[in-house]
């Protein structure tokens, strides 16, 4: 699950660590009064969505000299002005695509007085199953670039969940930006607050670009980024109090809440799988043979007929889906829970766009039989390269 930026500092406010002051707005009006809460006189409008690359975005609604999702404003009347312009219009980034999403809120910060900027991340390492951190000089850029073109300026180290956080490992993150002195004992506390904010709160990945040193001489978190496992959210009412729907795929949200992994993709070919590895194996033969997937959707083993009916639903949802591969091993799963499933929702919404079946496994000739006996019009398929051949075939000829 991820979160907006002000509501990550104000998670990291939580465990001791320097951000900068900032409100949170929905309107123009509430703009103006965060803004007037501030110090000044250097305000920044900050576009709240789930995306990186705000400030080199552009907003499809206005001119392409407009400036981007974050914006310096020298004055109380530059607050107003930038948020009337940011708020209800669609910013497009190099994360968003070219949809882009809407901003809906916004959040206005006090300016800071950057003197260096650096780049650090925390995330899981499944390769040691232990918190890794990234930390690199190069803060304020796209960090894949810097991965690209100067791999040798980032820095990576874990940490022993044995021992957890140790001052050698502040002080790795010190000598990796260069800071001695004062600054790398604020970069000691620092690292300690960090992985403690990660652990306590299960997050997946915490990343600050840019981390920054003020003019006055202080370690500064200028921006935060946080996403959370969601299998351990039960444990955290206070952090799925913050999920903001309105930045969420309505058919994921929907496929959330009968506990089914899928992800909305670009495609035509709508896909409903059991297990992960055969659902990319489903995905990756549908894009051999010239089509591309229109989501990747794994219905789970112990799937009931009430969830693949749910399923098969929010595939049939999407209006750019030309056709539905269905690809079941069953193995927990049995076949004729799958075909019950499907005939139930076909005969709710209705079917006016091809429909290729693969069943294999537990009571494969049972779940044949049913949707053989439904009258539905359904190909059937004997294994999956026959089924993704007839796919895209079918999905062909409707074009």
């Amino acid at each position: 699950m991820n979160i907006h930026e002000y509501q990550a500092k104000a998670v990291l406010k939580e465990f001791g660590l320097p951000v900068s002051r900032g409100g949170a707005a929905l309107t123009v009006e509430e703009a103006v009064r965060a803004a007037q809460d501030l110090p000044g006189p250097l305000y920044v409008v900050k576009s709240q969505i789930h995306a990186g690359g705000r400030g080199k975005g552009k907003f499809k609604e206005l001119p392409p000299e407009a400036k981007g999702g974050v914006r310096l404003a020298k004055s109380i009347d530059e607050v107003k002005a930038n948020a009337a312009e940011m708020l209800g219009n669609t910013l497009v980034t190099v994360q968003t695509g070219p949809a882009g999403k809407q901003v809906n809120r916004l959040y206005i910060e006090d300016g800071s007085d950057i003197e260096r900027e650096f780049y650090l991340s925390m995330l899981v390492d499944r390769e040691t199953s232990r918190v890794a951190f990234v930390v690199s000089t190069e803060g304020g850029m796209d960090i894949e670039k810097v991965a690209h073109d100067s791999p040798e300026k980032i820095i990576t180290f874990s940490v022993d969940p044995a021992t957890g956080v140790m001052p050698h490992h502040g002080l790795a993150v010190a000598k990796a930006l260069g800071l001695s002195g004062d600054l790398a004992k604020q970069a000691v506390g620092l690292t300690t607050k960090l992985y403690a904010a990660f652990v306590a709160k299960d997050m997946a990945m915490l990343e600050i670009n840019p981390l920054i040193v003020t003019q006055d001489n202080q370690l500064k978190c200028l921006d935060a980024k946080i996403s959370f496992d969601s299998n351990a959210l039960y444990r955290h009412p206070d952090i799925v109090a913050l999920r903001d729907e309105t930045e969420e795929d309505p058919k994921e949200i929907e496929a959330s809440r009968y506990d089914l992994s899928y992800i909305a993709l670009d495609g035509s070919i709508g896909c409903m799988v059991n297990g992960a590895g055969l659902a990319m194996a489903t995905l990756d033969i549908i894009k051999l043979y010239g089509e591309e997937p229109a989501n990747f959707l794994d219905v789970g083993g112990g799937a009931s007929k009430e969830k693949v009916t749910a399923a098969f639903k929010i595939i049939t949802a999407d209006p750019q889906v030309k056709g539905i591969l269905v690809n079941i091993f069953g193995g927990i799963m049995r076949c004729d829970v799958i075909a019950e499933g499907v005939i139930a929702a076909v005969q709710e919404v209705g079917l006016t766009i091809p429909l290729v079946v693969r069943l294999e496994g537990t009571n494969v000739e049972l779940g044949k039989q049913i949707i053989r006996e439904s009258g539905l019009n359904v190909i059937a398929a004997d294994d999956l390269d026959d089924a993704a051949q007839k796919i895209v075939k079918a999905v062909r000829e409707t074009k």
